[in-house]
């Protein structure tokens, strides 16, 4: 028995040296592996940036971002939200989107109220600003996508008579009560200077884009203009140049926030932007704010100029002259950025009644200006389909060749203004410019002989005198 037992015992401690020296024998190959490894030199500097970020550059390559498809010219239409939300008027804006040249609508998601019209906006959500007005909207937005159809979500960004409400600390003051100032309406605004209010509203552009919308478009991307802005309080000092600052800012970090996301964007702005150098008031300047957007709409109603406005007696009833002198204006100070120019024309009645031939008149001096995208408001939805071609004329344009209007301002009087600091483009002496800033317009001839002029003064010239004052 003893010799059994140590048999047995012999063969377990065999064993153990058996396990014992693969497991060495592994260590030993795998410490070598190491050590191998360590010991390779890495030459950092001489690893091409490329490789190094290669797996990034190919994420990108495979998702990239995929920007919406839009129709080579936009012939659009603008929709409340009510309109969008109803059974009946969905019927008959399809039916007028499949027997005119319309191929995009514009639909209110945030109007001046302060309402916003979409489900799901993070920001101040327990503020409760969302009212319910269009059902399904995601739907809504596959289907009009399904007929061709390019969708832009309207946005009123600074007039808002709701969240200022709901949160003074983001509204414009009344400098003399210390409460939040009201324009004539009795509407608040949000504090153009307040990023917090930029973020709102672009947050409200983020969502819009996740429901399916292929644009944004800001309005009301201004300072107040509509009751005693004197009183006027913000959370900065408010100058001509820190209001145009704002709104450029505003709309840098709307691009840099939104274009990723594949989203275009564009802003409605003043139609006396198109031929005015100054900010009017309320920070807006065309050039500046077309730097960071997409498209520029100016809104140029001609009910909405002051008789003798460009020389014409009464604009609201001469809308080819109008609207033509306004986007000539515009395409000389834009430069080579006019292709962004989408016009809004009027199809609305204030004083002259505008029916099919007003609309055409607006639509043709668009397109005498080279320019082939436009849209038409009417705060009712009730659009002149009288004024519309055909589904075959939705790509193309073409240009009436007609006389190109002039402003027909009158020499009868000669005025003297002061004009201070301004840098001109012409050399020629008696070169006729217009001086935007003076009410109205007026063309001028300069009496000083130098390129750059400081406090000079100008005097009326002839009416056929022509443009600009950069």
């Amino acid at each position: 028995m003893k010799n059994y037992a140590c048999i047995i015992i012999f063969i377990y401690l065999s064993f153990i040296g058996f396990l014992f020296l693969i497991n060495t024998v592994s260590f030993a190959q795998d410490l070598s592996v190491n050590i191998s490894t360590r010991a390779k030199p890495v030459n950092i500097t001489n690893e091409p940036l490329t490789s190094i970020n290669n797996s990034t550059s190919e994420s990108i390559k495979e998702n990239p971002v995929i920007m919406p498809k839009k129709p080579k010219y936009v012939r659009g239409i603008h929709l409340t939200a009510w309109l969008a939300g109803s059974v009946k008027g969905r019927e008959k804006i399809f039916k007028l989107l499949e027997e005119t040249e319309l191929n995009t609508v514009v639909i209110d998601i945030k109007e001046m109220q302060g309402e916003v019209y979409i489900p799901g906006v993070k920001s101040f959500s327990k503020e409760s600003t969302f009212t319910f007005a269009i059902p399904n909207i995601e739907d809504y937005l596959a289907e009009l996508h399904k007929r061709g159809i390019y969708t832009i979500a309207r946005i009123v960004v600074f007039k808002d008579n709701l969240l200022p409400r709901k949160m003074p600390e983001l509204g414009v003051k009344n400098k003399i009560t210390g409460d939040l100032w009201q324009d004539r309406a009795g509407v608040t605004w949000l504090d153009p200077f307040n990023k917090e209010a930029w973020n709102y509203n672009i947050d409200i552009a983020k969502r819009a884009k996740e429901l399916g919308f292929d644009e944004v478009q800001f309005d009301y991307i201004r300072f107040p203009s509509d009751g005693n802005t004197k009183n006027c309080s913000y959370s900065k000092q408010h100058t001509s140049t820190a209001a145009v600052s704002a709104l450029d800012g505003f709309l840098r970090s709307a691009y840099k926030q939104l274009k990723p996301l594949g989203l275009n964007i564009s802003i409605d702005v003043f139609g006396l932007t198109t031929t005015n150098i100054h900010d009017m008031g309320i920070g807006q300047k065309i050039v500046e704010m077309s730097e960071n957007v997409d498209f520029v709409s100016p809104m140029v109603y001609p009910s909405h100029y002051n008789k003798g406005e460009y020389g014409i007696p009464d604009p609201d009833i001469e809308p080819y002259d109008t609207v033509y002198l306004s986007l000539r204006g515009a395409k000389r100070r834009l430069g080579n950025s006019y292709a962004k120019l989408r016009p809004y024309l009027q199809d609305f009645s204030i004083k002259h009644r505008y029916g099919a031939k007003e609309v055409v008149e607006q639509i043709q001096a668009v397109y005498d200006n080279d320019i082939g995208e436009w849209l038409l408001w009417n705060p009712s939805c009730r659009y002149t389909i009288e004024a519309l071609k055909g589904k075959e004329f939705s790509d193309k344009f073409e240009k009436s060749g007609r006389t190109e209007p002039k402003f027909r301002y009158a020499a009868s009087e000669t005025n003297q203004v002061k004009v201070s600091s301004y840098t001109l483009t012409n050399s020629t002496p008696t070169a006729s410019y217009i001086i935007t800033n003076s009410t109205p317009a007026a063309n001028y001839s300069v009496i000083d002989s130098t390129l750059q002029i400081k406090n000079f003064e100008v005097i009326e010239t002839s009416p056929t005198a022509e443009p600009i004052l950069k």
